[in-house]
């Protein structure tokens, strides 16, 4: 028995030698084997994530509904701003036709002179501190309807109204209480006293149209009763700061800065602007927030045209 039990455990020894001899010779033939790839092409454990899209302004730009009659007239108003180029080009040579259209414009200019002074003047008052760089006047000339010499003609024309702090700067001398109304009060007391709306409707809302194809979510409606209802710090109101950090700070920040954008392109000739030009008066306003992702996201208010080589905020309002 004693024979036995010592040749049965020399064959269990010589059987583990032989599985480590083996052991060892798998590491040094296949050194990867005992590795655990935790990634690769070929491992069916290998982690597979699912990658969000990315949404930014660039994204609901291109995604957002086409109002394909708006970029109708784009495009012709873009024919009509090269033929305008091509006039000013071919007013150096003055025939008789072209002498009598630089006089027709000249006199129409004439003609809008005080309508003109009173966007400047309301425009200074929706700025903070009642100032204006001219610079950025300048880039928005024909959408106000300025003239060419807009810095001579009409700054230091109406000296009672208007002073230059610097040689770009422009400050409003007094303030003129009967201009500060938006255009957005005439729609909410037509729409209080033709609608029988109540005040609590109608105080704080605005024009809502939505282009055609447009997809209303569920409580979407709800959403935008809610926001047509909050209060805010109307564009010329100068009586308290809109906090940011409070409840409801963010949304009645946002509200007002909707609120300037629709009074500044109510001013506009055109109801409209290039987007890039706002940014020029995002420090005198305090638009301090990303224009392009405020416009996105009240397409029933604004609506953005690429046609062009830029891209253009308009009124919706002014072409439904």
């Amino acid at each position: 028995m004693a024979l036995g039990s010592l040749f049965t455990s020399h064959k269990i020894r010589t059987l583990e030698v032989f599985r480590v001899a083996i052991g060892q010779r798998k590491v040094s033939y296949y050194p990867l084997l005992n590795d655990t790839i935790a990634f690769g092409p070929f491992n069916k454990n290998t982690q597979k994530r699912w990658k969000k899209p990315v949404v930014s302004a660039q994204t609901r730009l291109e995604d957002r509904i086409r109002d394909l009659k708006i970029d109708k007239l784009m495009n012709e108003l873009k024919r009509l701003r090269i033929v305008l180029k091509l006039h000013e080009l071919m007013s150096n040579r003055r025939g008789p036709y072209m002498v009598d259209l630089i006089e027709e414009e000249d006199k129409v200019i004439k003609e809008s002179e005080i309508v003109v002074v009173q966007r400047l003047k309301k425009l200074l008052m929706i700025s903070t501190n009642g100032i204006l760089h001219i610079h950025a006047l300048r880039l928005i000339r024909r959408e106000l309807g300025l003239p060419e010499d807009f810095r001579e003609s009409i700054l230091l024309k109406y000296s009672s109204d208007f002073k230059l702090v610097d040689l770009e700067i422009v400050a409003l001398v007094p303030r003129d209480e009967s201009l500060a109304v938006a255009d957005v009060e005439k729609w909410r007391e037509k729409e209080y006293r033709e609608k029988w709306l109540s005040e609590f409707e109608t105080r704080y809302a605005f024009q809502i149209h939505f282009p055609t194809g447009f997809k209303i979510e569920k409580g979407f409606r709800e959403k935008l009763k809610n926001w047509q209802r909050l209060p805010y710090l109307k564009p010329y109101e100068k009586k308290e700061v809109v906090r940011v950090r409070t409840c409801g700070g963010v949304e009645r920040f946002e509200k007002r800065v909707v609120s300037i954008l629709h009074e500044f392109l109510s001013l506009t000739v055109e109801k409209m602007v290039e987007i890039e030009r706002l940014s020029h008066f995002r420090k005198d306003f305090s638009m301090e927030i990303n224009v392009l992702e405020l416009l996105l996201k009240h397409p029933g208010i604004f609506y953005i045209s690429t046609k062009g080589s830029t891209q253009t905020v308009l009124l919706r309002e002014a072409y439904n």
